[in-house]
């Protein structure tokens, strides 16, 4: 838009200027200036690509807080030369939309393309998302949409379906090392005012868990409070007040932490199984859904080749009813290091889920007529209970007949492993298999009791 020069406006932004916090000061104009997703800016990343070839497409960009999502938007519209628009989820309407594409259809009428970047776009209702699908499908605007949750569950099928969904991971301590340096000496940053000690710096890369706003919102604080003092480890930490956990309980935090706690018990590493507790108790998370998972993994992970992991993981859950939080966090923390380390076993998982499989494809059968309800009137008058074995009468407290419906007698659904206890139970179960298929049982068949029908 031309026309008269805007001389309060410019002094405005004169004022801004020099107000703006670090990290909008900072914020790159290039893509050359962006830390981090070599993925996606690398030399032979799909983004760089398609902004040399000036065809980008519409996005989400999907990631975690302070991961230069809004600056990869305005950066992409700086460099096809299209003209930015950027909406807020939370406060405009329908009817800022509609403006939006009215205003798009101007711009393309004279040559310019509009980028239109949609913060928490998954906040958009569902009639606000469905006014902006003929805009993309017709390549009106190229839209940009940034959410920190899960875009193939939160945003509708629909609008995903005609956009590409790029993912982007926290940056990486020497993203963050390198752009604390850069803040510290660029005229549009510190400009060598202060001096951050090497110990500061990695104190500033450590808070930040890989979130750029938030580490030069820090470095900026410190170099506050340390006036013409070098920045130290103890102004930085002075300055952040300790970094709070960022854990949605509904999100995909939760999802993703609790996945990594339950595979890191799965996968015996009891260091990791207390890390990841620990987030999710310092986000706040029910810790009643800790003991609840430990108690499943007892069982879906651990099983028979250590009976007692059940035990342990009840036994913590009950701990946690009667002492509560703080205390019960060792509770917790026991049964999550006993599990890690106990032997592991999905053979009852896999043997429930392989017979609930076989009834859901074929339906159920009935039961042979030797296990049938055998009370007086059915035994006298169906036949019910005929040809039944009562084991404790039979040698080895075992009878040599299947419980499994008729045609279905060589039908395996568990198959025990060899480690801890469920190695005895694999053992006792291929003799009894032997001795049902007639092989020689004298050789296989454990020591029986002997006690007859007493027992």
């Amino acid at each position: 838009m031309t026309g008269a020069p805007d001389l309060f406006g410019d002094a405005v932004e004169r004022t801004l200027s020099g107000s703006r916090p670090l990290a909008a000061r900072m914020r790159p104009q290039t893509l050359d200036e962006v830390a981090g997703h070599a993925d996606h800016l690398g030399a032979d990343g799909f983004l760089r690509r398609a902004i040399a070839d000036d065809d980008v497409p519409s996005l989400i960009l999907y990631g975690p807080p302070g991961t230069g999502k809004t600056t990869l938007a305005r950066v992409v519209a700086t460099s096809t030369q299209a003209e930015f628009e950027e909406l807020s989820a939370v406060s405009a309407g329908l009817a800022d939309v509609r403006a939006v594409m009215q205003r798009s259809r101007d711009r393309l009428a004279a040559g310019t393309r509009t980028v239109l970047f949609i913060d928490e776009i998954h906040r958009f209702t569902k009639s606000q998302q469905d006014a902006l699908l003929p805009a993309v499908e017709d390549g009106l605007v190229v839209l940009i949409g940034a959410t920190t949750e899960n875009p193939y569950y939160e945003v509708n099928a629909a609008l995903v379906s005609r956009m590409r969904v790029l993912q982007l991971e926290s940056l990486s301590p020497d993203d963050i090392t390198a752009l604390v340096d850069r803040a510290a000496r660029d005229e549009r940053g510190l400009a060598g005012e202060v001096t951050v000690t090497p110990e500061a710096r990695e104190a500033i890369v450590r808070l930040s868990g890989g979130d750029a706003r938030y580490a030069l919102n820090l470095l900026e604080a410190s170099a506050g409070l340390a006036g013409d003092s070098p920045i130290t480890p103890g102004v930085v930490e002075r300055a952040g007040g300790g970094r709070a956990v960022v854990y949605d309980k509904d999100g995909d935090q939760h999802y993703n932490v609790a996945s990594a706690f339950i595979k890191s018990l799965r996968g015996s590493d009891p260091d990791a199984a207390l890390y990841w507790m620990a987030v999710m108790l310092e986000g706040g998370e029910d810790p009643k859904f800790i003991a609840r998972r430990m108690i499943v993994a007892a069982s879906e992970d651990i099983g028979n080749a250590d009976p007692r992991a059940l035990e342990v993981a009840v036994a913590a859950a009950r701990a946690l009813e009667f002492v509560g939080l703080p205390e019960a966090r060792i509770n917790l923390a026991q049964a999550a290091t006993y599990l890690a380390l106990a032997p592991k076993s999905d053979a009852s998982y896999r043997g429930i889920d392989a017979a609930l499989g076989r009834v859901r494809d074929e339906g159920a059968r009935v039961p042979p007529l030797a296990l049938r309800d055998a009370s007086r009137p059915n035994r006298e008058n169906l036949g019910h209970g005929t040809g039944y074995v009562n084991p404790h009468g039979a040698r080895g407290r075992v009878t040599d007949s299947s419980c499994m419906p008729d045609g279905m007698e060589d039908v395996r659904f568990f198959e025990p492993g060899g480690v801890g206890p469920e190695g005895e139970l694999a053992a006792r179960l291929a003799a009894l298999r032997a001795r049902a298929r007639g092989a020689a049982a004298s050789d296989t068949m454990p020591p029986s009791d002997d006690r007859g029908d007493d027992g």
